[in-house]
């Protein structure tokens, strides 16, 4: 009998989680598991590269609590207030208060989550597959009835609003938490020491051979520059550190160096990224080109990739660039040295004076980038043996009762 495996995340927008989702059903049989991914919303680029039989659904409540889980507190009990629902205004005003008050986001949660039923389907597995997301954490936890139930943690909690109360009382449903990297693994056992014995690394799958593949179905780069493509790939947002790369490309130009920046990926910060560019009189070398589903043909086209960003639990599209043998150089975030050696298979920095050294390094030393490149071509990128990972855990089901 097929195993049934749910995975819960926000929805299927173009992004290292979910792109890491789609990797790990790549490597799940269909034969042997039933899959569904349930999400929040009905969005995304990526929900036509799911895979066929993957079972997709939606918590259609969401759409009724959005605002009273994004928007902020107050402003939302003021909205509320002026369309005359006093009783929810003033529900909602009590259960944030007092979550506050305890710092523990568990009464309001259940306060809106009140009205929603359990799903009715029970599973081997539930995976909160977008964490640490403490909403989506809580919904596997309470409205989830399986067998076992992983926490997947994809960031730095250092460098987020990690709510180490809230974490410490409802990862006590989950039977394994899963953390991308071992420098995550780390940092997450000395906030909550005592869930260590159920922690392990689960490497982002990623198949070369496969990226090799989709980097032939794609055009690349079409402006026929010829001289040095800079690539970086990834939301654009302060985190991911785009907007530090403008002045730096400004700099390089005024030095003479014949190069052009292209940045894959959208986001929120979009407009003022393109102000920073006006600002800095790089419209026509420092290019934002937007969502692209299959970027690997601009992987495969570049000269030189740059991850710029400030914080990563473990950065899948760096682990990518490395597929195509490319001189690297990455900020020093957290998983990056797991990922590179620093003079030997990429360069690391820590701040955006030694960025600009590192671009000028490898634009003036060929030696260096034929070095780097070499190093690359003898790694062997292919992480799909992870996948045991969770093998093992649908084999442990057998004996065990629902829960939730």
């Amino acid at each position: 009998m097929k195993k049934k495996v749910l995975f819960m995340l926000i929805n299927m927008n173009i992004g290292g989680t979910e792109k890491a989702l789609l990797n790990i059903l790549q490597e799940l049989s269909i034969e042997r598991y039933e899959i569904t991914i349930l999400m929040l919303e009905k969005y995304g680029e990526f929900l036509n590269y799911i895979p066929d039989g993957v079972q997709i659904k939606y918590l259609k409540e969401y759409r009724k609590i959005k605002d009273d889980l994004n928007l902020p507190p107050l402003k939302n009990v003021i909205n509320n207030f002026k369309g005359k629902r006093f009783v929810k205004a003033l529900n909602l005003l009590f259960f944030y208060l007092f979550s506050k008050f305890i710092k523990d986001h568990r009464m309001y949660f259940k306060y809106l989550l009140n009205a929603v039923p359990e799903l009715k389907t029970e599973y081997d597995i539930a995976v909160a597959y977008a964490g640490p997301m403490d909403f989506i954490s809580y919904f596997v936890a309470k409205k989830i009835k399986s067998k076992k139930k992983i926490q997947w943690i994809h960031f730095d909690i250092t460098k987020i609003g990690f709510n180490k109360k809230f974490a410490s009382k409802i990862y006590e449903k989950f039977d394994k938490i899963f953390v991308v990297s071992n420098e995550g693994k780390n940092k997450l056992g000395s906030i909550l020491p005592k869930y260590k014995y159920k922690t392990d690394i689960f490497l982002n799958i990623l198949s070369s051979r496969l990226l090799v593949e989709m980097a032939e179905k794609g055009t690349g780069f079409e402006d026929g520059f010829s001289g040095v493509r800079i690539l970086t790939v990834g939301r654009l947002s302060k985190e991911k550190g785009q907007d530090l790369l403008i002045p730096i490309l400004a700099k390089l130009k005024k030095d003479g160096f014949n190069i052009k920046w292209y940045c894959i990926g959208e986001g929120s910060a979009r407009l003022e990224f393109e102000g920073r560019i006006k600002e800095y009189s790089v419209e026509n070398d420092f290019i934002l080109l937007g969502k692209k589903p299959n970027p690997y043909p601009f992987f495969k086209q570049c000269d030189i990739y740059v991850q710029p960003s400030l914080h990563e639990g473990y950065c899948i599209t760096l682990s990518e660039a490395k597929c195509f043998h490319k001189p690297i150089i990455s900020t020093n975030f957290t998983g990056a040295k797991e990922q590179i050696t620093h003079n030997k298979t990429g360069l690391i920095v820590n701040d955006n004076v030694q960025l600009y050294e590192a671009i000028k390094q490898l634009m003036t030393n060929e030696k260096l980038r034929e070095e780097l490149t070499k190093n690359l071509q003898k790694e062997t990128m292919d992480t799909t043996y992870e996948i045991e990972k969770l093998h093992k855990i649908a084999e442990s089901t057998e004996n065990a009762t629902c829960i939730s």
